[in-house]
């Protein structure tokens, strides 16, 4: 099961039926060449130490209802994760730690706007050393051909779908600002490294970047830094005051 949160969630058993009128609309609205990005976790079945295939069933419909492309699936991974579910993980010892969420990156068409020079990662110490002293082509054993320009110098090496950030923070701007004010910090925050991956890879400046369910408006934030117009959107009016935190109120309005 998907346990509930103190920001609302849908269970696991109604998810996909509840999901897809939003999604009909994030369609309407994308630009043909835009991409719709969701993070979305996995679940258990009640009662049992087995997983819910409700991620898989609303990768489907997202396909065949909305006529949304599946673009690339991303694997996040939260080293410092707790282990859960409790019930099976720390309890019964019959599963490992709960430590990964889906990223899945959508579109309306097979060839969405994307980059990935804007997010090159540094080279390993493995390549440095091959770039020094060169590297002979051959056929590996996989297969592939590995060229006479594999050790050239491109910047960075290409990062893969599995993304590794943490999410500990623990004295943040926001974090000190709602301490003092009183104000309700949200539960479920994710790391500035996440949209702020996704923002990069997937637009440019000037672009605008819409998030429809914010929270405390990480995904603003990052935009905002990197020269990106932003709309955001959260039910909550406390979190929406926390998220003012984020920004130079001096130049931005945030309507509560």
């Amino acid at each position: 099961m998907r346990a509930k949160k103190e920001y609302g969630n849908a269970d696991a058993e109604v998810y996909v039926r509840w999901f897809l009128p939003f999604a009909k609309e994030f369609y309407r609205v994308l630009k043909p060449e835009g991409s719709f990005v969701l993070n979305i976790a996995g679940s258990w079945q009640k009662g049992t130490a087995t997983r819910s295939l409700y991620v898989y069933e609303l990768i489907v419909e997202l396909v065949k209802q909305v006529n949304f492309h599946l673009a690339q699936e991303f694997i996040w991974t939260k080293p410092a994760a707790l282990p859960a579910p409790a019930m099976w993980v720390t309890i019964k010892r019959i599963r490992v730690k709960d430590a990964v969420e889906y990223i899945l990156w959508f579109s309306k068409t097979p060839n969405p706007k994307a980059n990935n020079t804007k997010v090159l990662q540094p080279y390993s110490d493995a390549m440095k050393y091959i770039m020094q002293k060169g590297y002979r082509s051959k056929v590996r054993p996989s297969g592939h051909h590995i060229g006479k320009n594999f050790n050239l110098d491109r910047g960075g090496s290409i990062p893969p779908n599995f993304l590794t950030f943490s999410n500990t923070e623990s004295n943040t701007h926001y974090l000190n600002m709602c301490n003092e004010h009183n104000i309700k910090i949200h539960p479920a925050r994710y790391p500035f490294k996440l949209p702020e991956f996704f923002i990069k890879f997937l637009t440019d400046k000037g672009d605008i970047v819409l998030d429809p369910f914010a929270g405390s408006n990480v995904t603003g934030e990052a935009a905002e830094k990197l020269g990106r117009k932003w709309l955001a959107f959260e039910l909550s009016e406390e979190y929406l005051k926390g998220s003012k935190f984020r920004f130079d109120l001096k130049q931005k309005k945030l309507i509560a």
